[in-house]
């Protein structure tokens, strides 16, 4: 699919709205359209790319179906599919268990925002990726209408409100809490540190699912907490 386009977004929300109860068709399309917005910035055959807290594996699936060395290094075990342990190492993002400039991409979607201390995460990524290298960030921003996810748009007035509605809703506990799995992270602030960064450049910064113009809503003071929804930063790591 054409990135950006009104199609793609189109494909990809309707993935994401059948996500609970088909999560291999939503998820495997999304593995897809990630590794093509990476191999805009050069080919993955050969290549060695970390997935990031990839959880069930479907992106490192991807990257290996297109030729990469792919390996999966997610910290929680109950999140590994039983297809994926195998080859799955469990690690935490903060501390990977590799040397210095080991993967030529370092890819990490949806999990930033679910780590306690982002600045971190991103140094760990930075740490395992070769001089030149890619490393591919993804998250949803806390005041992006999914902010709260399942407890999502109810967020807005209030974590703890939100995730109470929610389990009167549904009967059965929240997935994620505030402050525990689930952090408050935007999108000036992040933009402002990996810009102050000296081991990385900002290739691009861009909302992941906008179908026009996605590196101009980012630009946006105020707006860009909002209408983001998902904003992805590709950066290059310096020598």
């Amino acid at each position: 699919m054409k990135d950006p386009s009104f199609r793609r977004s189109a494909a990809l929300f309707r993935a994401f709205l059948r996500e609970q109860g088909d999560p291999a068709t939503a998820y495997t399309l999304l593995a897809r359209d990630a590794a093509d917005q990476v191999e805009r910035h050069g080919p993955l055959r050969d290549k060695v790319v970390v997935d990031v807290g990839g959880g069930d594996g479907y992106f490192t699936r991807e990257f290996r179906r297109r030729g990469a060395h792919s390996y999966l290094f997610e910290p929680d075990p109950a999140e590994i599919g039983p297809g994926q342990r195998a080859d799955t190492v469990v690690a935490d993002g903060y501390l990977l268990p590799l040397a210095d400039g080991a993967a030529d991409v370092c890819f990490s979607s949806n999990v930033l925002e679910h780590v306690a201390d982002p600045h971190t995460f991103l140094s760990e990524m930075a740490r395992v990726t070769r001089p030149g290298g890619l490393i591919y960030v993804s998250y949803t921003n806390w005041l992006s209408p999914w902010g709260g996810h399942e407890w999502a748009p109810w967020h807005y007035f209030g974590a703890e409100r939100a995730r109470s509605r929610y389990e009167r809703r549904t009967g059965g506990p929240a997935k994620h809490r505030l402050g525990e799995n689930l952090f408050k992270i935007g999108v000036g602030e992040t933009l402002s540190h990996v810009r102050s960064r000296s081991d990385v450049t900002v290739v691009s910064a861009r909302s992941r699912y906008w179908p026009v113009l996605p590196q101009l809503v980012p630009r946006i003071p105020v707006l860009r907490e909002f209408a983001t929804w998902n904003l992805l930063l590709i950066l290059r790591r310096c020598s």
